[in-house]
């Protein structure tokens, strides 16, 4: 029987779909089955003689390395020392370098970037996800991968691309293996977006996907249900935001069908801000 030639679309297909859900890591050129595997042997001990007990204790070697310590015990205080710190950024960049200097969360020592911010700070709209992938974290710039070029030909079908609009995450690191923030690490972040909701200061605000638009606008409804319905951020200083959570575009490569459901939404801030809605 004639071997076949492997299909190159198939291997980039499997390929795209490991990296999507977060396996980027070869440990082995090959697959090991551990459960097949025997166990090792167990060590014998060695009998000693009685008088070897008397002998002084060896001297202690050197200490391990201890790993980093992130700023605060317990996720409340992390928490609180990211909302002393945030307020007292008074510019994007400030902001940036607090974020850079902070350890009150364990993902900042998991992640290879802080993937703060693309775009232009300047623009109406603001965009906000939920945490940065693995393009993302490589790059150190938010929506870099697939999601991120589904967004920008989203963008461009209303008119607009990152140099009109401003995109960030409410995690500004990857959690490791792409898994979804906890709620303690979100109540980490969240000062910091916010604080940088505020001083982006835009005209509208775009929710990407439920956690986003829940942790954003407290609310507990699916994205489903509050997709393209208006909604109001209220600012920590005072203001009053436009928000319209939509789809993630991640969401929208995994169902393609539901890309209408998005393109309503886009169409929708195009009208908003065209003063038509």
């Amino acid at each position: 029987m004639q071997d076949h030639p492997p299909d190159r679309d198939a291997l980039h297909a499997l390929l795209d779909f490991h990296v999507e859900a977060g396996v980027d890591l070869a440990l082995d050129e090959t697959p090991h089955n551990r459960f097949a595997e025997a166990p090792p042997p167990a060590l014998e001990r060695r009998a000693e003689p009685q008088q070897e007990t008397l002998r002084s204790a060896p001297a202690p070697s050197s200490p391990p390395r201890a790993l980093p310590m992130v700023a605060a015990g317990a996720p409340e205080d992390a928490a609180l020392l990211a909302r002393e710190q945030a307020k007292h950024a008074q510019s994007l960049e400030e902001l940036e370098a607090i974020l850079r200097q902070f350890d009150g969360c364990a993902l900042k020592f998991s992640a290879k970037n802080l993937a703060f911010s693309d775009g232009n700070p300047q623009g109406r709209v603001m965009l906000v996800g939920e945490a940065p992938g693995a393009d993302e974290d490589r790059i150190g710039k938010p929506f870099m991968g697939r999601s991120g070029q589904l967004l920008d030909r989203m963008l461009a079908a209303i008119g607009l691309d990152r140099t009109h609009v401003y995109v960030a995450n409410i995690v500004p690191w990857r959690p490791p293996g792409n898994r979804t923030p906890t709620p303690q690490e979100v109540a980490i972040c969240k000062p910091f977006i916010a604080r940088q909701i505020e001083l982006a200061s835009p005209e509208f605000l775009l929710c990407l996907g439920g956690p986003a638009a829940q942790n954003l606008l407290d609310i507990k409804d699916g994205i489903l249900r509050t997709r393209g319905r208006w909604f109001t951020y209220k600012t920590g200083d005072g203001r009053d935001i436009r928000t319209l959570p939509t789809l993630h575009p991640a969401y929208l490569l995994r169902q393609p069908l539901q890309k209408r459901l998005g393109w309503r939404d886009f169409s929708a801030l195009r009208r908003a801000l065209d003063g038509k809605e």
